[in-house]
C-alpha cells in the first residue's frame, strides 16, 4: 500500500482480502488517490496512521482505523524518488497538513493516542461524512492554533456521522474558518461536543444532540476566548436537543459568514437516525452494488 501512495500518476487503491496493517511509519500519501476497502475488512492499526500533506484530490473510503501510536525520528518515503527525514507523529489517524479537497468517507475511527481526525495549516475543502467515531478523547481538530490566520480559508463539511460511546470532546473543535455541521448523530460526550476559538463560522443544522446524565456538560458547545478575538458566528438551525442539551448561540449571523458555512441542504432533525444508519464501514459484498 506504501507503494501504491506514493506514486505520482492517479491510482484507485483497493485490497484483495481482510487484512490488519500495523505501518512503522505514517503512510504519506501522493495527490490524486483513493484508498477504497470496500468488499474487505482494513485495518490500520498499532502503529502510525495516514498523513495528507500538501497534496490534493485524496479519499479515504471504508477503512477501520484505531490505536494509533506515536512513530517517528526515522526516514519516511512520500513519492517514489523521496526519503525524508519525519519528526515524531502525534499518533493521530488522519492528520492533514496543508491538504486541499480531500474526502473521509465511510470509516470507522477509534481509541489513537491523539486526534482520529485532524486538519491544521491551511488544509480547507475537506468532507468528513459517514463515519463512526467512538471511545476517544480528542476527536477532530481544525486549525492549527489562534494566531495561524492562514485558516481562514478553510473549509470543512462535517455531514451524517455517528458520534457514539466513549467520546469525550472535539467533534469537533475549530479555528477561524468556516464549517458546516449537518445531520450528525451525538449520541455520546463527556465534556462538550463542539467547540473552537480564533472567531471560527460554525453553521450547525440538523443535528441531534443527546446529552450526557451529567448536569454539569448540558453544553453542546464550547468557546475558548483568545485576546483581541471576540466576533463568533456559532448557529444552531434545526437541531434536535435531547436530555436536556442546548446550544449557545452568538453572533450576527452574517449571511456572507454563513454561505462559507454551508454546503449542502440540511434534512429535518427527525431523520437523523436513517441517514446515519449507515455510518461506519459498509458491508459490502463483491460484485454487487454497495
Amino acid at each position: 500500500m506504501r507503494h501504491a501512495v506514493i506514486q505520482d500518476e492517479p491510482l484507485w487503491i483497493v485490497f484483495k482480502t481482510n487484512m490488519t496493517i500495523t505501518l512503522k511509519q505514517e503512510l504519506i500519501m501522493n495527490s490524486f488517490k483513493t484508498i477504497d476497502a470496500r468488499g474487505v475488512d482494513v485495518h490500520i492499526a498499532y502503529g502510525a496512521g495516514i498523513t495528507i500533506q500538501y497534496v490534493t484530490n485524496i479519499i479515504i473510503h471504508g477503512l477501520h482505523i484505531h490505536d494509533c501510536v506515536p512513530t517517528g525520528n526515522a526516514m519516511v518515503q512520500s513519492s517514489p524518488y523521496h526519503f525524508g527525514w519525519r519528526t515524531m507523529a502525534d499518533g493521530d489517524g488522519i492528520s492533514l497538513f496543508g491538504a486541499s479537497h480531500v474526502w473521509i468517507d465511510h470509516n470507522s475511527l477509534a481509541n489513537c493516542t491523539d486526534g482520529l481526525i485532524n486538519a491544521v495549516i491551511g488544509s480547507t475543502a475537506i468532507t468528513i461524512s459517514n463515519n463512526y467515531f467512538t471511545n476517544h478523547n480528542e476527536v477532530i481538530l481544525l486549525g492549527h492554533s489562534d494566531t495561524y490566520v492562514r485558516d481562514k480559508v478553510m473549509q470543512v463539511t462535517v455531514a451524517y456521522n455517528h458520534f457514539g460511546e466513549g467520546l469525550v470532546q472535539r467533534m469537533l473543535r475549530c479555528r477561524h474558518g468556516n464549517f458546516h455541521v449537518v445531520n450528525n448523530d451525538y449520541i455520546h460526550w463527556e465534556m462538550y461536543a463542539i467547540g473552537g476559538s480564533a472567531n471560527p463560522t460554525i453553521n450547525s443544522q440538523g443535528n441531534r444532540f443527546v446529552a450526557p446524565d451529567n448536569p454539569n456538560a448540558k453544553e453542546v458547545t464550547k468557546r475558548v476566548i483568545s485576546e483581541g478575538m471576540s466576533d463568533w458566528n456559532w448557529r444552531s438551525d434545526g437541531d434536535l436537543m435531547l436530555n436536556g442539551a442546548y446550544f449557545n448561540q452568538s453572533g450576527a449571523g452574517e449571511a456572507a459568514s454563513y454561505a462559507k458555512a454551508s454546503s449542502l441542504s440540511a434534512q429535518p432533525s427527525s431523520v437523523v437516525d436513517s441517514l446515519t444508519s449507515g455510518a461506519g464501514v459498509l458491508t459490502c459484498r463483491r460484485g454487487r452494488q454497495c
